[in-house]
């Protein structure tokens, strides 16, 4: 059996590959300590267009510059459909990327390709044979495959009589034992080399999957530090070493839990990776990972729109590759930008309306403590009350607008708001036309457009512009386009010092007082804003 750890490749998916050569350093004296067999430093790749550490690229000169313990036998991956995209050929890219192996400290190489491209991937795997590397091919998203699928790409790639390890990849974090199994047993029908098992955790079940695949003969076992890894990650190097059966007992897990506590716990608390619902849901239904990282770690995302966003890619089906255009269908970002006039809003109120307050709420948990007081509050004073997206904890007959800015919060309680029947505000030329037939059409609702520029915020007639995607944002454009005598704030609550979303929140009001000094703006709630305070209760 050998021990493969991938945490400097798999983990920069969180840190885009920028690990300090300290911690490098720490990370491979463990290593080196603990016995483990292999590590992959990160990928091989050609410029990217934006910053990423020196674990995309692998470099062999940035190599050739780091004490790396000769101890340790050590790997790159690369992506074929990166080498097969390219505008060079195959022997030309592989060229520009690899030295020959006794010029390099890395002995091998494995290539990660999807069943579709295996074929053309024959060529890749030729060049770095040729080039003496030991070849490890990665079948990506193998679990589901049908088993004569399996076989025949099994015997394909054994054809080549290139390729020293055949791995399998659970992409999606669902394999259980007998899918393990099933595509062991195809595998061995035509292939008579060492396997491999890339396990993923999104349903927690990486360790067990990666100690069953032991049990069933696979010789080669991927794992990282903590599980660092895309999405929920991967089996978590420290767990598998605790739990290998005892005749593996030449690997020494100590200095490795030393690793764990001393480096890696910070990093994971940072970053976040690990178990979540999403990425369950997400295997369950076939939705790459890659989506459910992004939506996690955008801020600006709160519950509906998660749920929204996953309930949008589990009915497109298809999603078992990532592509960047999906996942912005999905979360809704605005591409219309252009076009975002909307109706003019003055009308909003009525002649005799000019002179009321507007009450923005937020669902935020003030509103539940303070529910009673804010519904005696308007029915004594009668604001106009817009709810920023669904407010569960306040009568929906109180409320006389629902503010989105977002059709993925429609979207994902469309139903609803069919059942609320009061008016909306929304930007349309964030809707397509299928979503918006799902608008109740007995119900005369406000197109009211957006834009999102930084550090800008100017409410206009018809449409706003402002300065990060917020739907806060853009309902107090609406009450200061509409004219409000005053604005009256519940449920804006606050974040965490250090949350981005706290310090987004801070410089909004920041530009909205220097917008409109002269409209006053005051919380009835608590709030750790800086804006005017008050309480609901003293006006009951």
């Amino acid at each position: 059996m050998k021990l493969l750890d991938c945490t400097l490749r798999d983990g920069g998916y969180y840190n885009s590959w920028n690990f300090s050569e300290q911690l490098v350093t720490d990370y491979l004296v463990a290593i080196h300590q603990s016995g483990i067999d292999y590590v992959e430093l990160g990928f091989r790749n050609f410029p990217k267009k934006t910053f990423l550490g020196a674990f995309a690229y692998t470099s062999e000169e940035y190599l050739n510059a780091l004490s790396l313990p000769d101890t340790i036998n050590y790997a790159v991956m690369i992506d074929a459909k990166s080498i097969l995209s390219s505008e060079k050929s195959i022997p030309d890219a592989i060229q520009q990327l690899f030295v020959e192996k006794s010029k390099s400290k890395i002995s091998m190489v494995r290539i990660a390709a999807y069943f579709k491209d295996v074929e053309a991937a024959q060529a890749i795997a030729f060049e770095l044979h040729q080039l003496g590397y030991q070849i490890a091919f990665n079948l990506m998203q193998a679990s589901g495959q049908a088993e004569t699928l399996i076989i025949e790409t099994a015997k394909n790639i054994a054809s080549w009589k290139t390729v020293d390890v055949l791995y399998f990849a659970d992409s999606f974090g669902n394999m259980d034992s007998h899918e393990i199994q099933r595509i062991i047993h195809a595998l061995i029908q035509t292939w008579s080399s060492d396997l491999g098992i890339h396990a993923h955790n999104n349903m927690g079940r990486a360790l067990d999957n990666s100690l069953f695949a032991i049990e069933a003969g696979v010789q080669w076992i991927d794992s990282t530090i903590t599980g660092m890894g895309r999405g929920a990650g991967n089996t978590a190097t420290e767990k598998l070493l605790s739990s290998l059966p005892k005749k593996y007992n030449h690997y020494y897990p100590f200095p490795i839990y030393e690793l764990v506590i001393h480096r890696f716990e910070a990093l994971k608390k940072h970053y976040g990776w690990g178990d979540h619902l999403l990425y369950f849901l997400g295997a369950q239904h076939d939705v790459h990972p890659t989506y459910i990282q992004n939506m996690l770690s955008n801020s600006h995302l709160g519950k509906e729109e998660l749920v929204g966003s996953i309930k949008f890619l589990i009915a497109q089906g298809g999603t078992n590759q990532y592509d960047g255009k999906l996942l912005e269908s999905a979360l809704s970002l605005c591409t219309n930008d252009n076009d975002s006039h909307g109706q003019i809003l003055k009308p909003l109120f009525k002649p005799k309306d000019t002179k009321k307050e507007v009450l923005i709420i937020a669902n935020a948990p003030s509103i539940e403590q303070h529910q009673r007081a804010l519904e005696l509050y308007i029915k004594k004073y009668q604001p106009i009350v817009i709810s920023i997206n669904l407010v569960d904890k306040i009568n929906p007959l109180l409320i006389d607008y629902f503010c989105i800015s977002h059709n993925i919060k429609f979207l994902a309680d469309y139903r609803r708001y069919q059942e609320l029947n009061k008016p909306l505000i929304y930007p349309k030329h964030r809707f397509k036309e299928h979503e918006l037939s799902r608008l109740n059409a007995s119900i005369h609702s406000i197109d009211y457009g957006v834009q999102i520029k930084e550090h800008t915020f100017t409410p206009h007639i018809d449409f706003c512009t402002i300065p990060y995607d917020l739907t806060v944002a853009y309902a107090l454009s609406v009450a200061l386009t509409a004219q409000a005598k005053r604005i009256i704030l519940a449920g804006f609550d606050g974040y965490d010092a250090m949350d981005k979303r706290q310090q987004e929140m801070i410089r909004l009001f920041q530009l909205i007082q220097e917008q409109s000094q002269d409209k006053e703006i005051i919380a009835i709630t608590p709030t750790s804003y800086p804006i005017n305070k008050g309480s609901v209760y003293a006006l009951l």
